[in-house]
């Protein structure tokens, strides 16, 4: 979406915010073409918003609370997220399935990352069941959201070798190392090019 002005970016965070902290120093370049404009949790009193509010970075929560109703719930975030209109909502360890309002409201405009090469091992635990498959090379996917678990297209991808004595937290923490450069090389592209899916493929101008 190249433009005059900076990508706008809004984040979703639910833990540590390590992928938002690469996102944030990113746009401390000018010409990496993004800012974040605000970040979004649905927890309170977590590193990632503090991560924020240390870049002065406008924040805002919105819990999912027990038996709460779960479409009022995505309503009433899609309205906190177009309150900064955004150009990409980037999903960065948010833990929250977003929903058909949501997704349609910013339809081809959020990303998010997964810790394995999708489309396998989709879901929670990615680099554990790659591990347990016994795969010699896992990794990283970063992808448009879609309605299901992980099934977007997908925009990039990276490997990781699965070393003998890995554990799951070993392979981990070294997908997470790239996982982290795939989503600032990912949307810096996405910032600066024009893009199309066909056919679940991805075709960049």
């Amino acid at each position: 979406m190249p433009d005059s002005a900076p990508c706008r970016l809004v984040v979703l965070v639910s833990g540590t915010g390590t992928l938002l902290q690469a996102l944030i120093d990113a746009c401390a370049d000018p010409t990496y073409g993004a800012e974040v404009v605000a970040v979004g949790a649905d927890r309170d009193s977590i590193a990632g918003l503090q991560r924020a509010k240390n870049a002065d970075i406008a924040t805002f929560v919105h819990p999912l609370q027990r038996g709460a109703d779960r479409v009022q719930w995505d309503r009433e975030l899609t309205a906190l997220v177009a309150a900064f209109r955004p150009d990409l909502v980037v999903s960065a360890g948010f833990m929250k399935l977003l929903g058909p309002h949501f997704l349609s409201a910013f339809s081809g405009r959020v990303i998010n990352t997964h810790p394995a090469l999708l489309p396998s091992f989709p879901g929670m635990h990615g680099p554990r069941d790659a591990l347990a498959y016994g795969v010699k090379i896992s990794g990283a996917t970063v992808f448009l959201v879609d309605e299901g678990v992980d099934s977007g297209a997908i925009l990039s991808q990276a490997a990781v070798p699965v070393a003998e004595d890995d554990t799951v937290e070993t392979l981990h923490e070294r997908i997470k190392g790239v996982e982290r450069e795939l989503l600032v090389s990912t949307t810096r592209q996405l910032a600066n090019c024009s893009w199309h899916v066909i056919d679940r493929k991805v075709h960049w101008e």
